[in-house]
């Protein structure tokens, strides 16, 4: 057990073991999974409570009278209460969905097509994934607004004065990443939204990348929307959430239409669904989402100040170590940041690293990390990433190490 990386000692190797595909080796060698960032791994919980909701529940939600409806509806519902409980919002301001693309999506074509018009502006930063670029990109270009894009400092960090000088008249957005899936940076969110807020600026939070790994009180950030996604959160691909402040969710028109968000159809009218429903057309994903609400029960269990300070404790670590490989070059030093790393080695291509890194068993992203805004800004082509987790140990930082500098020797 490791005391002082939280609120109270956890036995971490208990933890790891936790999750079966992390006991599994890659070519002959130990797996260490540093693309935490990309998709988190799954514990036995998650893979069971998607397993029992198949073997044993499997009918659509809200629909049928007999037991294995009512037992579908009401775990999926259930499924909603412990996400809002994680959030810290209320249940019936929280929209399930496949994730934070399609949420993000959701505001921009009900919230955002409806209102925008020619002369307005959509703030963005620096940092944002694709996810928080293109459907502003696509909605500035129906209605005539434009896309305004806050800058950074050299390491990383926001640059929160012209961030706010930015927040002019004309702006009636703000969409924004709570923590950058590129440089880990962590935005100072609630104030950001503090000062929006006087202006009149409606928030736009992209929270995948902060939920997983931090406390997240949506109820102190003071935001309008916030998204989140479901598989970086230790849950199942295609699940998620939106959560939208009240006033909002009754003041936007369906995002798509069909099955579940209507109360009454009739050709000369349709009543749609009241609060988060009416934006919940068709079948959802039950099972994932039963899968994500035991996601959050598992995460609430270990505690997310414990993972935050796990994370802090094998970042400090992964950085010291990474810092003593001759070239190498870290992207993203800001002093408030999350367990990810990207860098780059001189000489060697990241494709070429993360490729020769895998045949060492270690597991990390190289590209451009769905952020070419950023990359074209940072002055560079691609990056490596390592992205830990909580489940991740020391011995595996090591291990990296150890790896990155057989690597660099192979391509020097």
């Amino acid at each position: 057990m490791h005391a002082g990386e939280g609120d109270r000692p956890i036995d971490w190797a208990a933890v790891r073991g936790d999750f079966p595909l992390l006991q599994r080796q890659v070519h002959g060698k130990p797996l260490v999974y540093f693309d935490a960032a990309n998709t988190g791994q799954k514990p036995e919980a998650v893979i069971a409570a998607t397993d029992d909701f198949y073997r044993r529940h499997n009918a659509n939600v809200s629909r049928a009278v007999h037991a294995l409806g009512s037992e579908a509806t009401e775990a999926y519902e259930g499924a909603r209460n412990k996400l809002a409980r994680f959030l810290n919002v209320r249940t019936d301001e929280l929209i399930l969905c496949s994730g934070t693309t399609f949420a993000i999506n959701l505001v921009a074509y009900s919230w955002g097509l409806p209102r925008l018009k020619a002369g307005d502006a959509i703030l963005v930063t620096r940092m944002e994934h694709h996810a928080n670029i293109v459907p502003w990109q696509l909605i500035a270009q129906r209605t005539g607004a434009t896309i305004k894009v806050a800058e950074l400092q050299p390491d990383g960090s926001l640059d929160l004065d012209a961030l706010h000088a930015a927040m002019t008249p004309d702006v009636k957005l703000l969409a924004l990443a709570h923590v950058s899936n590129v440089l880990g940076t962590i935005n100072p969110v609630t104030g950001i939204c503090r000062e929006a807020r006087k202006r009149g600026i409606v928030t736009v939070i992209d929270g995948s990348q902060a939920a997983p790994h931090m406390p997240v009180d949506i109820a102190a950030i003071g935001c309008d929307f916030y998204a989140v996604t479901g598989h970086k959160m230790s849950g199942p691909t295609g699940t998620g959430a939106l959560w939208a402040r009240r006033e909002h969710i009754n003041a936007m028109p369906p995002f798509l239409g069909g099955g579940e968000m209507i109360k009454e159809v009739r050709f000369d009218g349709t009543v749609f669904n009241e609060g988060p429903h009416k934006f919940e057309a068709g079948t959802p994903n039950i099972a994932g989402h039963v899968g994500l609400g035991a996601a959050c029960d598992y995460l609430a269990g270990i505690g997310m100040a414990n993972i935050a300070a796990r994370e802090q404790a094998l970042l400090a670590h992964a950085t010291e170590e990474m810092l003593k490989i001759d070239g190498l070059r870290l992207y993203g030093t800001a002093p408030h940041k999350a367990a990810v790393i990207s860098f780059a080695i001189a000489g060697t291509h990241s494709h070429d690293l993360a490729t020769l890194l895998d045949l060492e068993g270690v597991a990390v992203r190289s590209g451009q990390h769905c952020a070419h805004p950023l990359l074209q800004w940072l002055g560079v082509g691609t990056t490596c990433r390592a992205s830990l987790a909580f489940y991740n140990t020391h011995e595996e930082i090591d291990a990296f190490v150890a790896a990155l500098r057989k690597v660099k020797r192979l391509l020097a």
